[in-house]
């Protein structure tokens, strides 16, 4: 009785420290096998400061913050997606960040303002098949230069945080949405954008089609 009062117990505090939805198009394994060639747009970041926090910097300060997390976000992300190409379970290729970047830029893109741009056109403007985007809230800074300003003042090293990240995966030819994932993590996110990425992304690896 005990042992099952315990496990209960664990499965309760699991779900209050884990949430996650996902949903995958029902035609997705189709999509995937025309899909040779994606891309990861910066994530639109949004760091909860405190208010104790937030009096201590401007909003340029920031917006630049957040600019600068979302393109932390982007390079985690892409390194975690490189990581599956080199074991193998992954056969699609994925534009660099700078590569990304760069063309989107001389496509007359902001990259930090992507949302007001359909798939269709930002994949041709790369020459991907598909997109990924989304965006981020987190309570603390991840970014290097982020978390060494804010660290310095608040001494965010090794606080706990939470985050929700919502991501998008979308073909080019149709804008349709291929899968979206949504999951929220309360604690634990680890000190930078790539122990973020991993802890939040460890689940889905299995689960959407573009990864066996």
């Amino acid at each position: 009785m005990r042992y099952l009062l315990f496990l209960f117990t664990v499965l309760i505090l699991d779900v209050s420290y884990s949430q996650t939805h996902l949903y995958v198009h029902e035609n997705a394994d189709e999509y995937v096998q025309n899909t040779t060639k994606m891309a990861i747009l910066p994530f639109d970041v949004q760091v909860k400061l405190r208010p104790k926090q937030l009096k201590d910097f401007t909003s340029e300060q920031i917006d630049e913050m957040e600019k600068a997390e979302g393109l932390d976000v982007q390079r985690a992300m892409h390194s975690w997606f490189l990581k599956r190409k080199k074991r193998g379970t992954m056969e699609i290729s994925v534009l660099t960040p700078t590569q990304t970047n760069a063309l989107l830029k001389k496509g007359g893109i902001d990259i930090h303002d992507t949302e007001s741009h359909l798939a269709s056109e930002i994949t041709e403007i790369l020459g991907v098949d598909a997109i990924i985007r989304g965006t981020m809230e987190t309570s603390k800074p991840m970014s290097d230069a982020a978390n060494i300003a804010v660290g310095v003042l608040f001494g965010f090293g090794g606080a706990s945080s939470q985050g929700i990240i919502n991501m998008d995966i979308i073909n080019g030819e149709d804008d349709e949405l291929i899968v979206n994932y949504n999951k929220k993590v309360k604690g634990g996110l680890g000190s930078n954008s790539d122990d973020m990425i991993n802890i939040l992304m460890r689940k889905v690896t299995r689960r959407i089609p573009y990864t066996e």
